[in-house]
């Protein structure tokens, strides 16, 4: 169904992916302040907390705390946690009762760890974003999958009472952590799962979609987590402060990418100067795909992602994808909820926005996925006996089990943009006019959320669209209302034929369950399934961006991020083109430029025509999938 990631370098242009928000609170970050005094007081009855500075193989020493049960008449099981939002708060008797995971963990008697990474916090030694993976080593050579072996060992004969066995997990950047200390594993790391981990910088996590560059979010990341500081090691700083507070005028009078620097940074974030250096897929990016690496993993891996995480869904999808594919002997399994980033962690799972999904999803997947997941592999508990796919179906709100994902079985059809702006599994025939047009004007982009929020609004992707339909540089295409339910499954795939009269241009394409209609006749709730983005100057490589020829019709293709969703009966399906999506993904001047270092005259407006005439017919490739019975 997917473009294996072993040979994406050879067929560059079928990829795409989901973000970092530096407004997300890691799990393991100021929960002290957060929880309540009596929940601090009995873990502190129950735990004993102990701090360490433990040396790596290069005399590195990383800040670590542990928390360990009072009770010493049995051993158990490490549940480890490396992050760099900090392992605060600081000094033995400052408590942090364990959140993120279900309190079963607790109950059932663990050793908690959480680390400060490298150069991060009270740890000592050099931050490296996305840290790359060497090949080979030298005896002092590290990297991010020695500093977790040479924490384990180090665990495993210090720390008394544990029974020889040690879980792994992190939530988006932790995430990236946990799937880097599966590579060449210490033999007692017997379980990890890396819950909406980073991947790839350029394709699909955090920074990019399929090369075009996710501004609020990687402005406000490193702006809050990126910037130098006074000692050794980088830490997490004040909020950035807008000015003005409206985030969609403040980064359109931002101007070019090139001014975040001169007015904002002043060579501070090394992070962002970094990126504005390589703005195409060179070896810099490659160097931080963490995907190829995934070989002969020996620990079982639980891959986790949401359906709504603007931030990793890439990652959760293509790290379970890259162990089965390089991997196949591991216990690989994925799971993927209704959630927000982190949502799973943090929250019940019963709402996001306006969306209801009918029960606790987050609740249930902390008692009844991770921790059975963690407690069979750490201290021989039952078998949870978990698919290979633990899905659930939005539109339908039910948990679904499959034996593979994407699943099998399934039946592949086209979805066709047709004359009259109507969508249609029937492909088109002639047209009067074969095309649909409007212009794109980089001065008035079409915002990614009704409000003007200075970030990437974590719900964005549950909010109405109809907010954007209405504007006359949105293409919206609708189909009849459905006379059955349509249960759609995996990657969806648009294939666009379109021309412009720049020569550079993005596409965004969003795929639309629109609600039945209220009584007095308006159009119905629509609500975002699925939407990304392509910068079309990468449409046949990521490393070797082209032009287009003014006026040419030309044929952009790109992978959407997975989906399960039921339209439901008497439901639309709507999809809607646009050229930009603001300020989510940085303005493209619509003039073939390095767009890190454009300047405000290469900012052009450009007509956009997207055509639907046979020979040249824009469609999506869905999946489709038959409903349990």
């Amino acid at each position: 169904m997917r473009t294996s990631v072993v040979n994406k370098f050879r067929n560059p242009v079928l990829l795409a992916g989901a973000c970092l928000l530096a407004t997300v609170v890691p799990v393991l970050r100021s929960v002290a302040q957060s929880a309540p005094q009596n929940v601090v007081d009995d873990f502190k009855a129950r735990y004993e907390k102990h701090e360490y500075q433990i040396p790596m193989r290069d005399g590195v020493k990383l800040f670590t705390s542990v928390y360990a049960p009072r009770d010493t008449s049995r051993l158990y099981p490490i549940l480890l946690n490396r992050t760099p939002y900090s392992v605060a708060p600081y000094g033995p008797d400052a408590y942090a009762p364990i959140r993120g995971v279900s309190s079963r963990f607790a109950e059932a008697g663990y050793i908690f760890v959480a680390q400060d990474v490298r150069g991060r916090y009270h740890s000592e030694g050099h931050f490296v974003h996305m840290t790359p993976e060497k090949d080979k080593y030298g005896p002092s050579d590290v990297d991010e999958s020695t500093d977790t072996y040479d924490t384990i060992d180090w665990l495993i004969k210090n720390i008394p009472h544990n029974n020889g066995r040690v879980g792994l997990w992190g939530i988006s950047y932790g995430g990236f952590f946990a799937t880097a200390g599966m590579i060449r594993a210490h033999p007692a790391l017997k379980a990890v799962s890396p819950q909406a981990p980073q991947a790839d910088w350029f394709l699909g996590d955090d920074t990019h979609h399929n090369g075009a560059f996710f501004l609020t979010s990687t402005f406000n990341f490193m702006a809050v987590c990126g910037r130098l500081g006074t000692g050794t090691a980088m830490s997490c700083g004040q909020p950035f402060s807008f000015d003005p507070p409206d985030g969609y005028q403040f980064f359109l009078q931002l101007g070019p990418l090139s001014n975040a620097d001169r007015k904002y940074f002043h060579g501070q974030v090394p992070g962002w100067t970094e990126m504005m250096e390589h703005g195409t897929y060179d070896s810099f990016w490659k160097a931080r795909d963490i995907l190829p690496h995934l070989r002969n993993v020996t620990p079982a891996v639980l891959s986790v992602g949401g359906w709504y995480d603007a931030n990793n869904f890439y990652g959760a999808l293509h790290v379970f994808e890259a162990v089965g594919q390089q991997s196949p002997q591991t216990a690989d399994f994925l799971v993927l909820g209704p959630w927000e980033h982190g949502q799973w962690a943090r929250k019940n799972g019963a709402s996001l926005g306006p969306l209801q999904f009918g029960s606790d999803t987050s609740l249930f997947f902390r008692d009844n996925i991770e921790f059975p997941f963690f407690d069979h592999y750490l201290r021989n508990g039952e078998d949870p006996k978990l698919p290979k796919a633990y899905t659930f179906e939005t539109g339908a709100n039910r948990w679904r089990k499959f034996d593979a994902w994407p699943p099998a079985n399934m039946s592949t059809r086209s979805i066709y943009l047709r004359e009259g702006r109507a969508v249609s599994f029937e492909p088109p025939a002639n047209a009067s006019r074969p095309f649909d047009e409007y212009v794109s004007d980089p001065a008035n982009p079409v915002p990614f959320v009704p409000g003007r929020g200075t970030d990437m609004d974590p719900d964005y992707m549950a909010n109405d669209q109809r907010f954007a339909a209405d504007r006359p540089d949105v293409l919206v295409y609708a189909s009849e209302p459905l006379t059955r339910d349509l249960t759609i499954a995996g990657p969806i795939t648009p294939t666009l034929f379109v021309s412009t009269t720049g020569t550079d241009s993005d596409w965004v394409v969003k795929v639309i369950d629109v609600h039945p209609g209220d009584s007095s006749g308006k159009g119905g709730f629509q609500e975002l399934v699925r939407g990304d983005v392509m910068r079309g100057k990468f449409r046949n490589s990521f490393e070797k961006p082209e032009p287009f020829t003014p006026g040419k019709v030309t044929k952009v293709s790109m992978i959407m991020p997975d989906v399960l969703h039921t339209f439901r009966k008497d439901h639309c399906i709507m999809v809607q083109i646009q050229s930009s999506w603001f300020p989510l993904v940085d303005r493209n001047p619509q003039v073939f430029v390095d767009i890190y270092h454009a300047s405000s005259k290469d900012f052009q407006k450009a007509t956009q025509r997207v055509y639907h005439a046979p020979g040249e017919s824009s469609e999506l490739e869905v999946h489709t999938l038959s409903s349990p019975q």
